[in-house]
């Protein structure tokens, strides 16, 4: 299955940090700001988690839920929301199953081998559960003040 711009997205249950099973359609209500990031404690994915975390409040006030996603272990990402701090749940998707429904999962090249990874991208679901926006190839510097102001824009239409 692949998610179409402007139709609902499947309400898959997730695992999130803390132990905690979601559903996605727990968030409806506001809207949804899930980023998909390549490993937990890396250079890239740490900034652009700051950059999230720095502006929650801003997110909050729209109102939009920000929730992270990678593959790592639920280990990892408790470990990576608390060392920096990030007021938001990040998933753990060890089974691939968010990664595979936004198709976020890509060959890369590392150290001359192609590997499957992420490929750093964020969605904007609307508070009906509606994926209104994508971004794909993300580069960090940057990219949460364009999310936000998507976002606002989402909330104000």
């Amino acid at each position: 299955m692949s998610l179409t711009l402007n139709q609902p997205v499947p309400d898959l249950e997730v695992s999130v940090t803390g132990g905690r099973r979601l559903r996605l359609s727990e968030l409806h209500g506001q809207a949804l700001v899930l980023y998909f990031y390549p490993k937990a404690s890396t250079p890239g994915c740490t900034q652009e988690g700051q950059d999230f975390r720095d502006a929650a409040a801003d997110f909050a006030a729209v109102p939009a839920t920000l929730l992270g996603a990678s593959r790592d272990s639920l280990k990892a990402q408790d470990n990576f929301r608390a060392k920096q701090g990030f007021p938001f749940d990040l998933v753990t998707d060890t089974d691939e199953a968010l990664c595979s429904l936004f198709d976020v999962i890509r060959l890369k090249n590392m150290y001359g081998k192609q590997v499957r990874g992420i490929e750093r991208s964020t969605f904007l679901i609307d508070r009906d559960g509606i994926l209104r926006r994508e971004w794909r190839k993300v580069a960090v510097k940057g990219h949460v003040a364009e999310v936000l102001a998507a976002a606002r824009q989402l909330h104000s239409a």
